[in-house]
């Protein structure tokens, strides 16, 4: 395997006082530099619990998260934050778009979120980004002004405005009809070949999981199957 960019040993995750809901049950996984791995299974088998998890947007009740080779659980939530911010993207089935700012200002935002201002160089970075996704010339277009397509691909390029080595996406074409789904797919798998930014998608949808190199199907909480579709 390609070098790790996340690493889950032992993952457990509960959730209550009283009663205690057990969502994930020691998961064990390592998702290496550039690979792009489709993450299946039922309702309720515990896949947007997991992608928080490897996304340090929660941790676990026990077991161990490392991200570009780092204990997550020797850091305080500063620290997280902050290597949250560096190594890891986001996109999701709803894009949570500002609607009151341009495309070219959505793409920025984690960039002046992460330094306080705004210089020629951001964009500069964010005008490529929205030209790779096949919107240039939309820049000054409002979110509002722009196709739930086109939105989602807004989207992506503020996932991958500040170089990280892992994407996670939630259902990232759920929200989309099947054209505009299988265009968004496949500009993530451009974006994987180009950039080999890792790449972990939720989904649903058979079709789009068998394109990935990799699948991994959890239920009830446990891994049962890790491999090739």
């Amino acid at each position: 395997m390609a070098e790790p960019v996340v690493e889950l040993r032992g993952v457990t995750k509960d959730y209550g006082d009283k009663v205690i809901a057990r969502v994930l049950h020691g998961v064990d996984l390592t998702v290496g530099s550039g690979e792009l791995v489709a993450l299946v299974g039922p309702s309720g088998s515990g896949k947007s619990t997991l992608l928080n998890i490897m996304g340090l947007l929660d941790r676990p009740t026990r077991g161990r998260v490392r991200v570009g080779g780092v204990d997550t659980a020797e850091l305080d939530d500063a620290a997280v934050s902050d290597l949250r911010g560096r190594a890891l993207g986001f996109v999701f089935q709803f894009h949570h778009l500002l609607p009151a700012f341009t495309a070219l200002e959505n793409v920025l935002l984690p960039l002046y979120a992460a330094t306080g201002v705004r210089e020629p160089a951001m964009d500069a970075r964010a005008r490529e980004l929205l030209a790779e996704v096949g919107l240039s010339g939309f820049e000054r277009n409002l979110a509002t002004e722009l196709s739930g397509g086109q939105q989602q691909r807004v989207a992506v390029a503020r996932a991958l405005v500040r170089a990280p080595r892992l994407v996670l996406a939630d259902e990232p074409t759920g929200n989309l009809d099947t054209q505009t789904a299988d265009q968004v797919f496949d500009m993530l798998r451009r974006l994987n070949d180009r950039q080999g930014t890792a790449l972990v998608v939720v989904t649903h949808d058979p079709r789009l999981a068998g394109r990935c190199e990799r699948v991994v199907e959890l239920v009830d909480g446990r891994v049962v199957r890790d491999g090739r579709p």
